[in-house]
């Protein structure tokens, strides 16, 4: 058994059983499959699961996958659409067969396509308004008025349609309609436009044309021309499926392509409407497509959401007919799985207490005599500072760190309370020792309040006994992660919420109404010195806090910045 049939044993879905079928009675030489992106905004996490499948269905069958734009539009695509495209495809580990494609590459096809319809008489050359046709489309209980122009001769509608090509037509004044049925109860059947004018250059064909393929001809005719064997769309596209076959069987095709339908990928608290999103970028509320809180491929990169985590997420997701609406703790669930063993650990303070040790030089300075065997660790005379090295995972060889402890620290001001809740299990008054973290047990002796009653410094001593181990017959419960506070590093860290306040953030009128006010938090932070000179891009487990990434445009070393990229852990567990 082959390794791709042997990968597509383990994944049953309707898709992939109908092609198991095909691949069974050998009704196609190879699969091709297709990923076919309008170029008029960034890949959204609904276009995940889209692309997983399309090029995983090639991947799994041993076909291949060709990645197409769909540039009908001139008016909405631009350049930097289609070079992010392609950068999301290949960072989410995908790769297209040959060159991309462009449904504009076609055009001269596709217009000669359009001429042997109205040759055939199955396409006109219409000349009413685009408000006449609106109005004349009928309803799904009246069936529609045919266009005054609808019977008119071959050499009429080809002579109009020359006109149309030569500029000839301002936009809105003329359309090429195929002549189908205008009872058909499928409204997307009663005579579709399939040319427009538009006098507007294009970014791949520049002033060539000034009319325009739509994007339902366009399509189905360019997976034919491709030789596509298995054409993947979302149910919104099921009532167009019987244009798409209309007009691969008008055109004739010896092996023509069949469209299958698949229930879209839905999330709640996310929204991937491309006009609402890019709506949100021209008004400043996030600050571009690739700002983290995003559901755009290109914010989730930034946010640090991992390739891995993404196609695992799509995977459980699974591929069926019926839309459903997937909790987004999934989502984070696979990302946090693919973190946990591929991430190094760092400590971050995201929320400073400054601590004293009041009997740090006494206590460290015989750390030789009393360190344990485990910790590795060089005294620095001069800087007064105890640098102990430490594994960068506690379970996976990635090297070590060194961390500075020193005489002043930072630990998180949620790790003391004067008046702790129940069930706190830090640092207060009746509990004033815990351990830090590779380190010695702290005690805290005094805590100063400011006028507000707020708890700005502690003074604590250490136990030189400690040091990495617990002496016998000396138990102490808890462990609080710090960083240096003389040598330490000021960061800014983002901590993100969701970007929606509610479930369905799709159907609301105002996009503004249902934005979350704490979507975004930005912290002044303190990290240990190997996070801060970590490369743009990098991934951290920050202990006991979360896991974050060094912001790819704005981290460096004097100036660190970190995003989260989802919590440490959940109560959420998959099905």
């Amino acid at each position: 058994m082959s390794e791709h049939s042997s990968n597509n044993a383990q994944k049953n879905d309707f898709i992939r059983n109908i092609i198991r079928d095909d691949v069974n009675a050998q009704k196609y030489p190879q699969i091709v499959t297709r990923f076919p992106p309008e170029p008029n905004g960034y890949l959204h996490l609904g276009h995940v699961k889209s692309i997983c499948l399309n090029f995983g269905i090639a991947e799994e069958f041993g076909g291949v996958c060709n990645l197409r734009f769909d540039d009908t539009n001139p008016t909405a695509e631009k350049q930097d659409f289609i070079d992010n495209i392609e950068n999301d495809v290949k960072w989410l580990g995908f790769e297209w067969a040959g060159e991309a494609h462009h449904a504009s590459g076609y055009f001269d096809q596709l217009y000669a396509w359009a001429v042997q319809l109205i040759e055939q008489g199955d396409a006109y050359v219409d000349l009413q308004s685009p408000e006449q046709i609106r109005d004349n489309r009928g309803s799904f209980n009246e069936a529609g008025t045919p266009s005054p122009q609808r019977d008119a001769s071959v050499a009429e509608n080809l002579a109009l349609f020359d006109e149309m090509k030569d500029g000839k037509f301002a936009e809105g004044e003329a359309v090429l309609r195929a002549k189908i049925d205008m009872a058909s109860p499928n409204m997307n059947m009663r005579d579709p436009v399939i040319y427009r004018v538009m006098h507007q250059s294009h970014h791949q064909t520049g002033d060539k044309w000034c009319i325009y393929p739509m994007y339902d001809f366009a399509h189905p005719l360019s997976d034919a021309l491709e030789g596509i064997t298995h054409s993947l769309c979302t149910l919104e596209f099921e009532d167009h499926r019987p244009f798409y076959d209309w007009a691969v069987e008008k055109i004739g095709f010896e092996v023509p392509p069949h469209q299958y339908e698949f229930s879209r990928l839905n999330v709640d608290h996310t929204m991937t409407s491309k006009r609402k999103l890019k709506q949100l970028v021209d008004e400043g509320v996030v600050s571009g497509w690739d700002d983290p809180r995003m559901p755009t491929i290109a914010g989730m990169r930034r946010r640090g959401y991992t390739p891995e985590g993404l196609r695992d997420f799509c995977e459980r997701v699974g591929v069926t007919k019926v839309d459903s609406v997937v909790d987004f703790r999934l989502l984070e669930f696979s990302i946090r799985q693919s973190l946990e063993t591929t991430t190094a650990r760092g400590m971050a303070v995201l929320k400073p207490l400054k601590v004293t040790i009041t009997n740090f030089a006494e206590a460290v300075s015989s750390w030789e005599s009393q360190k344990a065997d485990s910790v590795n660790a060089r005294w620095d005379e001069g800087a007064q500072t105890l640098w102990l090295k430490q594994p960068k995972h506690p379970n996976v060889d990635m090297g070590e760190r060194e961390i500075p402890f020193t005489e002043t620290l930072y630990i998180d001001q949620g790790d003391y309370e004067i008046e702790p809740p129940a069930g706190y299990k830090r640092l207060s008054p009746e509990k004033p020792e815990i351990r830090l973290r590779n380190t010695y047990v702290l005690a805290v002796t005094e805590h100063i309040t400011n006028d507000a009653g707020n708890v700005t410094e502690l003074k604590a001593t250490i136990d030189p006994a400690t040091l990495g181990n617990n002496p016998e017959g000396r138990k102490v419960k808890g462990v609080i992660h710090w960083v240096s506070a003389s040598l330490g590093v000021p960061a800014t860290v983002r901590m993100y919420e969701q970007l929606f306040s509610v479930e369905d953030p799709g159907s609301a009128s105002d996009v503004h109404q249902v934005l979350n006010p704490n979507s975004l938090t930005e912290l002044a932070a303190v990290v240990e010195p190997s996070l801060a000179n970590a490369d743009a891009g990098t991934r951290f487990q920050f202990e006991r806090e979360g896991y974050f990434i060094a912001d790819s445009e704005e981290h460096t070393s004097d100036k660190p910045v970190f995003n989260q990229i989802v919590s440490l852990r959940d109560s959420y567990k998959p099905a």
